[in-house]
């Protein structure tokens, strides 16, 4: 039987990829920093699926304990899919370098770091697949979400070079680009329909592009493809002159 680990367990994306692993018939671990949360939602799925579900703490910047995390796993994971993120506050951001450096950390370095020490272990083994949740706020730097951005950007092309180094040797790694997600992390904004996704379709198409269609890069509406190609594409004496 195979097992998933969930990084981000307690986050309406995380619950939403759990679920769709342990329907599919998946164990579940679920990681994250909230051990009540992570407890209440692992029994919730178990009850849900019949699939067994375990709960590990991790915090994401607290990257000196990322190898006793892993060796603390009841199992080295099938996939390990992160879905680890901080939008923080842009404006909070441009003056305060300590909420800038939480960022970054929490939406680059941590998830990275993490992804790369089980990259290494499922190397030693042979097999493997792993997830990285970017966003399209990292293909192009815009002034309302630039230090957000650019920590996605980061972890955007961590995970194309990470890619470009382990496709042959058995490992399987998907970036994933949800746009907007109808979550508690945008609760407020004033999301387009059109452009915005529901976290089950997030987590459906994560088990779909890791396990049983392959993809290596997804856009979950993907219509936004075409959005952020349009963007790319602006010269930048236009695109400086934007409100995006």
């Amino acid at each position: 039987m195979k097992t998933v680990l969930v990084v981000g367990g307690t986050s309406d994306v995380g619950r939403a990829v759990a679920l769709a692993y342990a329907t599919a018939g998946w164990c579940v671990q679920l990681a994250g920093r909230d051990g009540p949360g992570l407890e209440r939602e692992a029994a919730d799925i178990a009850t849900r699926t019949g699939m067994a579900v375990t709960t590990h703490r991790i915090d994401i910047l607290d990257t000196d304990a990322f190898p006793a995390f892993a060796d603390t796993l009841p199992a080295l994971p099938d996939t390990v899919v992160s879905v680890v993120g901080l939008l923080g506050e842009q404006a909070r951001a441009e003056t305060d370098p300590v909420h800038a450096t939480t960022v970054m950390r929490s939406n680059f370095e941590g998830p990275a770091l993490l992804l790369g020490l089980f990259a290494e272990r499922f190397l030693a083994r042979g097999h493997g697949t792993l997830v990285g949740v970017s966003s399209v706020a990292g293909e192009r730097g815009r002034a309302s979400n630039y230090v957000y951005g650019a920590a996605k950007a980061g972890f955007t092309a961590f995970l194309s070079g990470l890619r470009n180094r382990v496709a042959k040797r058995g490992l399987h790694v998907v970036t994933v680009k949800p746009g907007f997600i109808r979550t508690r992390m945008t609760a407020g904004m004033k999301l387009p329909a059109r452009l915005t996704a529901e976290p089950q379709a997030v987590g459906d198409a994560i088990f779909r592009a890791a396990e049983t269609r392959p993809r290596d890069v997804i856009y979950v509406k993907p219509v936004w493809a075409l959005v952020m190609a349009i963007i790319r594409a602006l010269p930048e004496t236009i695109f400086k002159r934007t409100k995006l």
